[in-house]
Order: C-alpha cells, then structure tokens, then sequence
C-alpha cells in the first residue's frame, strides 16, 4: 500500500447516475489502481461497511424523513443519526484528511466529522446549487425574487465552503468566485473522460435521420425545455427527416413528451446503451447554464459528435467555439446552430473528429493527480500553522 495521505471522501452521490457520482467513483478506481488509502462515506440503501486494507467504504441508509427535489437530489434530515457510526470509522481509518463534495446530508456530516476529530478538509465544488434556487421558485415569481434567492444561496455556500483549507473547482469563473468570496485557495479541477468506453465505433445506426442528441437529468435547472425550440428551427428550415433523442430521467419527462413531437425519450441509459446512444448523435446539444463542467458534453466528444452549448456554465470551457462544436450566446442560437451543423455535414464531421481528439487528452489520472495534490497541500498547511502556534507559544 502506497504512503499516501490516509483520505476520507465524503461523496455526496455515488451510486446515483450524476457527474459529481461519476467523479467520486473516479477518484475511487484512481486510489484502487494507485493503492492509495481512501474511505468513501456515502448514502445508500442500507448501513454496512465494506472492503479491506487501504480502500473502503462506509454505505449509510437514508431514512424516508426527506427533502426530495428530483430522482436523485435529496437531503435526508435525520442523517446525523450516523455521526457516531462515522467518528469510530474515520477514527478505526486513522483518516489525515476529509474531502468533502457538497453541501448536502453527507457533507454535512462530514464537515462534523472533520470539526469533531480535528483533521483538515478539502472541498470539491460539483454543482451550482445557488442557481437551482432561482430555477426551482415558482414561474410567478418575481425577477427581484429570483436575483435575491441566489445571492442568499450562494452566500450560504460560501460560508459553508470556508471550513476549507483547500478548494477545488471545475472551471475558472466559479473558481474565481470561490477564491473571492471564501478567502480561500482555489484548484482548477476538470473531469477526465473514458475514451475507451466512449468512441466513434460505437455508432451502430442503419437510418440516416439527422439525431439531435442530449444526455442529462430533465430537470428546471438543466432547460431542457429548449429543446423544443430546437426542434422547431430545424422543421422550420427544412429539416424533416429528423429526430431529438433524450436520455435521462426528471420532472420535465412529461413536459418534454408532450410538446416535442420529434422527441424519443429513452430513459436512463448505462455503459454500452449510453455508450452507443452518443456516438449515435450526429449533434449533441447541451442547453444547461447552470452545470459546472459538463461531464455529458465530453462523453460525447469523445464519441466524435459536435456539441452546441450554451455561453455561460462549465461547457464553455470544454467546447470550442467552431474547433469542436457550436457556444451560443443566447437560447435563441441554439436553434440556428444545430441548423447549421445539419446543413453542412462536412463542416459537422470535421468539428466531430477535432471533438474526438480534444477528448483523448483529458483522462482520469491527471485528475487524480490534482486531488491527492490537494490533499498533500492541505496536510503541508496544518503542519505549517501548527509549527508557527509552537513557535508563538
């Protein structure tokens, strides 16, 4: 076993089929293949702890008594019922460290966790939470309103995220918030891609349909319901012989069904089936402003299809505009973009293929590498300060 820092992971999703999910599993796989100590505590369908020797987990069953905002959003409200069970874990772990992904019940009970046994915190941010505070209100509300509940959220995350010693972030405009508003140091932390699972040859299509792709939760947050306008500006322009797949499951599935009639919703989608849905994309549109990074978008670039997002949120920092896909200013480009790239299928070909090789250079390991960094950092600045309180003393 590897002498790396002794880390436990508080992930706020691993089970569940989400980027932030995704990720944490990553970072499990990467310590797996590196035999570097880790502990994962998550949420699950029943308490029971597994695995031996440097990799673990700690799985603790949620109870009915919940916040539930979409499939796979909830806050348990009695989740602090496990503090007990989770002090003697990190303490039988002799855990150095604490990473905490988000301000939900299992972060929160990290953060207790770290307070409690005295150990510095590393703190990854996922998932525009302020945001969803002001796609979540009522469509009667008003704009004053909207504007004032993400200010107060993100104030709220803010504080919660200064218990770091360090922060990590997935693109540079929320890094720079970050870094501004919590007074601590913020690390650039992409997400790497599976090129091997996610590719070109996947593509096993025998019509010639132009598909409109998009993969992700149904979901306010997500705008999906643009979607529809897509729709509309290809049958507009004459593109009748077309079709919208949507992957994912949400609240917006009915809405979705009933008011794009080109649209084949396939419910949620793993490994190969998710795999061949993307490379069967001949465009992917992501209309989300909200997302942090946009593990979608790079799932299927790296299965050679273009991408048209939007000008705000993570994917602007995946997609290039006019080198890998479409970045649209305003909803209302969205539309003529997807037009374009299927009225000039050269043009689209060439934009998947430089997608493809933009992709192959963002793996899981230089993630990897970045966050067992952030955890050397964090345990050089305890060190540090506790040096300096010897000296002053």
């Amino acid at each position: 076993m590897s002498a790396g820092p002794r880390v436990a992971l508080f992930a706020d999703s691993l089970l569940e089929v989400n980027g932030v999910a995704l990720t944490c599993r990553m970072l499990e796989d990467y310590a797996r293949r590196r035999g570097l100590p880790l502990l994962v505590v998550h949420a699950g369908p029943e308490t029971r702890p597994s695995g031996e020797g440097g990799l673990r987990r700690l799985s603790l069953k949620t109870s009915a008594l919940h916040l539930h905002l979409e499939n796979d959003l909830r806050f348990d409200l009695l989740f602090a019922r496990h503090l007990k069970m989770v002090l003697e874990s990190v303490r039988a772990f002799q855990a150095e460290a604490v990473h905490i992904t988000g301000a939900n019940h299992t972060g929160f009970l990290g953060a207790l966790a770290a307070w409690w046994l005295r150990l510095p915190v590393v703190m990854s941010w996922h998932t525009n939470v302020h945001e969803y505070a002001r796609c979540r209100l009522p469509a009667w509300a008003p704009q004053w309103l909207q504007r004032k509940a993400q200010a107060w959220s993100w104030r709220g995350l803010a504080l919660y995220y200064r218990q770091a010693r360090i922060i990590l972030a997935p693109n540079p405009e929320i890094a720079a918030a970050l870094e501004r508003d919590t007074g601590r140091p913020v690390h650039r932390m992409p997400r790497g891609v599976d090129c091997e699972l996610f590719h070109p040859r996947k593509r096993d299509r025998a019509d010639a349909a132009f598909t409109v792709g998009y993969v992700g939760r149904l979901s306010p947050e997500k705008s999906v319901r643009r979607l529809a306008d897509v729709a509309r500006a290809l049958l507009q322009s004459g593109v009748a012989d077309c079709r919208i797949e949507i992957v994912g499951g949400g609240s917006e599935h009915a809405w979705l069904q009933a008011n794009v009639p080109q649209a084949r919703l396939c419910g949620v989608l793993k490994g190969e089936d998710l795999a061949r849905a993307y490379a069967g994309f001949d465009v992917f549109v992501f209309p989300s402003e909200t997302d942090t990074y946009g593990n979608a978008v790079q799932e299927a670039m790296a299965s050679g299809v273009p991408c048209v997002v939007m000008g705000s949120g993570g994917p602007t920092s995946i997609v290039a505009d006019g080198v890998t896909g479409r970045v649209c200013r305003k909803a209302e480009d969205l539309g003529a973009a997807v037009v374009e790239l299927a009225q000039r299928p050269e043009f689209r070909r060439r934009l998947g293929e430089a997608a493809r090789r933009a992709a192959e250079k963002r793996t899981w390991d230089a993630v990897g590498e970045i966050v067992w960094d952030a955890y050397r950092r964090a345990l050089q600045q305890r060190a540090a300060a506790r040096a300096e309180a010897r000296c002053v003393a």
